[in-house]
């Protein structure tokens, strides 16, 4: 597709000056690129000049088959639109940041008597999430200093519902027993809750301003013990902030590094909280080709900060980079503009001194380090697939490989995990496991099998260039396992990956594989110093490690799930009733017949069916 086959100049006669977002798409459609403007006619003008300015566009134009836009109110507005179409279409000549990790908060649950929690992964419980925090420890310290401030319960459901007295957290003041009645009014403690949610907002003197309130009106009414209770408090907060002003540390703050070395850039944050440094994390987001430092950057942070499935909470200030700052276009306007996206409320700046010069200096050696490693574990990797390459004699490049592997305990749970690996190592956004079911206990041939045809299936009518076909298939075991590959793909007619078992010595020590090659079944063995024998056995750990955590996880499951599920003419519905009725199925399992059958909905007959069937186990 070539820039004249886009009727350009039609496009540009009828476009309007106002801002906006403009989307490029190729031949079949898809979008390949997404920018925005403050004067859309003359944004998207340039990119149809004679003579452009880099190859990266000159690549680009060639591509563009059709356009369309999006106009808005602001130029901020299209900053912020033209990040949710980023992260919609993930083009291919934009700067994509894969940020895909489970961060932690602290959850305020929705309960009578709501409690206080770390939280991480799926957000199903009903709540208000605080955070992200950079990791578990921070959320962890933030709990004890919560507990200490505001006596609201952090304790577990089961253990709230079993208490006939208060605890020791209510002797230690740190909890107001809503647990046991006559300890505390459900206003009493609701108050605690709100306060402790607007604590976690940021909102102290706010909080501070509250407690003195409540304080006054105590004392008003006499309850001289409750007002001392919003003395203690206010006492503990205002100590947190004397701490804070001592220091001189900023409270609330991230401080950004960058470093870019060929294709590759790394983004390093420092999270600072509470006036000392609580985490730090490292990215490194997809570079199309001949995109400058400050693209690279302003793309980071409206990925970083704008996305809404991690509900990031922004910070009072946010440290660039100064290099790389000042490489922007018009650094003062580009970061206004930046900062009306981010809520109009964060406070930009990369020209710092004293603590901030040091928090920035900190952040761009960590950059540099993460880079320095990055490209290390880069050339380490492409240089053990070149050596794998020589070792099996391949006449082409290998960018994708794949590997399997069984894990059972006794035949039980089993599961198949498939891991890639790429030029840049293990590509774990498309690691895959597979519940292994309907087969005869044990019987790996068998559920090797059916994790390829699971894996492979809906690939076998859609093989083109862009189907991720790995170029080489390792099968963690023998001959036998290799078989069932050889198998499954003998009917297929073209782009077959070269099939290698990986057989252990007998010994089973590292350093002892050797390949087993597909057809001929010859073997091939590695020298144990062999980088290629390096890469091999990577792959394959890294298979058994998903395979193994998967089956863990799987066998855990199976272990703490009730056994009445099991029991036939036993649903959901009577399955809860029973165990509210008996307390748990500890007691359900102890529990007589007589005693089974007192339950509303239980015959006699089911009661004795229940009782028999952990009698049996």
């Amino acid at each position: 597709m070539n820039e004249k086959q886009f009727d350009s100049k039609s496009f540009l006669k009828h476009l309007t000056h106002q801002p906006g977002v403009y989307r490029m798409y190729d031949e079949s459609g898809d979008v390949i690129y997404v920018g925005k403007a403050k004067d859309l006619r003359k944004r998207v003008g340039s990119y149809f000049r004679t003579n452009l300015d880099t190859p990266k566009t000159q690549t680009l134009v060639k591509q563009i088959a059709a356009m369309d836009v999006t106009v808005t109110n602001t130029e901020a507005e299209a900053l912020i639109l033209e990040n949710n179409f980023i992260k919609k279409y993930r083009p291919r000549y934009n700067v994509l940041l894969r940020d895909d990790k489970s961060y932690p908060y602290i959850l305020v649950s929705q309960h009578e008597h709501p409690r206080l929690a770390f939280h991480r992964g799926t957000r199903r419980e009903k709540g208000d999430y605080f955070g992200p925090f950079p990791n578990g420890v921070a959320v962890r310290e933030s709990l004890r200093l919560m507990q200490k401030l505001f006596p609201v319960r952090q304790c577990d459901d089961t253990y709230y519902r079993a208490r006939s007295r208060p605890c020791l957290q209510y002797q230690l003041k740190r909890c107001l027993a809503p647990c046991v009645k006559g300890y505390c009014t459900d206003d009493e403690y609701q108050e605690q809750v709100e306060l402790a949610k607007s604590f976690l907002q940021g909102k102290n003197q706010q909080v501070i301003d509250q407690l003195v309130l409540r304080m006054e009106q105590a004392s008003g009414d006499l309850d001289f013990e409750r007002a001392a209770r919003f003395r203690d408090q206010i006492g503990a907060l205002r100590k947190i902030q004397e701490r804070n002003a001592v220091t001189g540390n900023q409270q609330e703050m991230d401080v950004i590094g960058f470093a870019r070395r060929g294709g590759i850039a790394a983004v390093h944050l420092l999270f600072i909280r509470e006036g000392a440094v609580q985490g730090s994390r490292s990215y490194f987001p997809k570079l199309p080709a001949n995109t400058d430092d400050s693209e690279v950057l302003l793309a980071f942070m409206l990925q970083f900060y704008l996305n809404d499935r991690i509900g990031r909470r922004l910070p009072r200030e946010i440290i660039l980079p100064a290099e790389t700052a000042t490489q922007l276009l018009d650094p003062e306007r580009e970061l206004q503009l930046l900062e009306q996206a981010l809520a109009q409320r964060v406070r930009m700046t990369h020209q710092v001194r004293g603590e901030r010069r040091q928090y920035q200096t900190l952040a761009q050696k960590n950059a540099l380090n993460a880079l320095d490693s990055r490209v290390n574990q880069a050339s380490t990797m492409s240089m053990r697939v070149q050596e794998l390459e020589k070792a099996l004699d391949l006449g082409f490049p290998v960018q994708r490989m794949e590997c399997f592997d069984i894990s059972h305990t006794m035949g039980q749970e089993t599961v198949a995990s498939c891991v890639v690996f790429d030029q840049q190592g293990p590509k774990k956004s498309d690691y895959r496991r597979f519940n292994i079911k309907g087969i005869t206990p044990g019987d790996d041939y068998a559920a090797m099998a059916q994790a390829l045809k699971r894996r492979y299936d809906p690939l076998r009518d859609s093989i083109d260039a862009d189907t991720p076909m790995p170029d080489i298939l390792f099968i963690d075991g023998g001959k036998g396992q290799l078989t069932q590959a050889e198998n499954y793909f003998a009917d297929w007619s073209a782009r077959v990956p070269l099939l290698i078992g990986v057989a252990k010595g007998e010994s089973r020590k590292p350093g002892l594989e050797t390949l087993i090659m597909a057809g001929s079944h010859a073997t091939l063995p590695l020298p144990a110093d062999s980088p290629a024998l390096h890469l091999v056995q990577h792959i394959r750990d890294e298979s058994h490690r998903f395979a193994i955590t998967g089956h863990r996880q799987r066998r855990a499951k199976v272990q703490r799930s009730s056994r009445l599920e099991d029991i036939p003419g036993i649903g959901a519905k009577r399955r809860q009733k029973i165990l509210q009725n008996l307390g748990g199925l500890q007691q359900v399992k102890q529990a007589s017949i007589d005693q089974l059958a007192a339950v509303p909905g239980i015959s006699r007959d089911l009661a004795e069916t229940i009782y028999h069937a952990f009698r049996d186990e």
